[in-house]
């Protein structure tokens, strides 16, 4: 059983369920089941505790109501099944927390309202106003416009960059998985995981299911992005009865993975989680502990080589000589700009761009190491 000491009830949690969780099949919501969240969620914020949910379903709902046996393989077919049915999910929703009085928000996103800063802050600004509304927000991606280049890709990576961004205590992700599984050792259920080492990451398996998507890869790629932002995580079956009181009691079955103990600064989350990086730049091996253990600046020195295309102000990432990525961070020139930069030194770098006042390809302010 995870562990977890609550001298207080948490400030901020969010909730993810997958398709597994909130259907008895393809176009088949369990409503029973709905209703019996929304009561444990109504019982967390009794408690104090602000709640937002990030559901899946739409997708598997629009396919019953399309009569479709498996999922679309062409996008616009995926995008019909998430309009239809995302419409069913918001009534149910609506429908399972009735009872209590509480009204839900539909707020539907795409990779961009992330990767945006501006968008990142607009997003993070309406969830703190529908809270102070005391609404119930229930997130999904918004899967009836998104492309590959937009598209997060999964509800788990989703509900934890939603963590992240409100600045959640905990993220519970609930599946059809009782846990992580040590599958290759005791077969049992990890209770707590201190650290997500390649061990525990071995331990992870992708999906069958004709709706869902990801499996346990996707929830631990959740996993690691959460933890670094200091919010701790439950992976737990959504069919176990009082699942949510049970883990906030440190009763329920499942798995813990423990927050980091120094969480990164917001917009070094933003650069380090909500971005796809334009291109890389290879350093060499004197730059990596310039980075790593001095936590300077990227000089044009240290540069050796770079690849793809990007602009002055794009995000790209950072690797050692032997491709290992080291960090990420905004350039402060252009791919061009910098072939024709990597390896000169600073009065070199002064000789071709005079006007410049700051000489670093990418300043420590606006780097994160990975």
């Amino acid at each position: 059983m995870p562990t977890v000491n609550l001298s207080r009830p948490p400030r901020r949690i969010v909730v993810k369920l997958g398709t597994g969780v909130i259907t008895s099949g393809i176009g088949q919501l369990n409503e029973p089941r709905l209703a019996a969240l929304a009561e444990q969620i109504t019982a967390l914020r009794a408690k104090g505790s602000e709640v937002i949910v990030v559901s899946s379903g739409a997708v598997g709902l629009g396919m019953g109501r399309l009569k479709l046996e498996k999922k679309p393989k062409i996008i616009a077919k995926k995008q019909a099944c998430a309009a239809v049915g995302q419409s069913l999910l918001m009534q149910t929703w609506q429908r399972a927390f009735d009872p209590h009085g509480l009204t839900v928000a539909q707020v539907l996103l795409t990779h961009d309202d992330l990767r945006v800063r501006a968008r990142h802050l607009g997003v993070k600004e309406s969830l703190r106003e529908l809270i102070a509304y005391d609404t119930v927000p229930i997130i999904n991606e918004n899967d009836t416009v998104s492309a590959n280049e937009i598209k997060v890709g999964d509800n788990d990576t989703l509900s934890a960059m939603v963590a992240s961004l409100v600045e959640a205590d905990y993220l519970v992700i609930l599946s059809t998985a009782p846990g992580l599984i040590d599958m290759k050792g005791t077969g049992k259920i990890v209770p707590v995981v201190e650290k997500i080492t390649p061990a525990i990451e071995a331990m992870a398996g992708g999906t069958t299911s004709e709706t869902a998507t990801g499996g346990m890869i996707t929830k631990i790629t959740a996993a690691k992005l959460a933890v670094r932002s200091g919010c701790g995580v439950f992976i737990a079956s959504g069919a176990e009865p009082d699942i949510l009181p049970r883990l906030f009691s440190g009763r329920g079955p499942g798995t813990f993975f423990v927050p980091s103990g120094l969480p990164l600064e917001s917009r070094k989350l933003w650069l380090a989680y909500f971005q796809r990086p334009h291109g890389t730049i290879t350093i060499n091996d004197c730059a990596v502990p310039v980075l790593r253990e001095q936590g300077r600046s990227l000089l044009a020195v240290g540069v050796t080589g770079i690849s793809g295309a990007f602009t002055a102000g794009e995000v790209v990432n950072i690797a050692g000589p032997d491709g290992a990525l080291i960090a990420r961070g905004e350039t402060a020139y252009s791919s061009d700009q910098l072939a024709a930069l990597a390896g000169k030194h600073g009065d070199e770098v002064r000789t071709l761009y005079p006007s410049r006042k700051h000489l670093e390809v990418v300043h420590r302010n606006d780097m994160v190491l990975l």
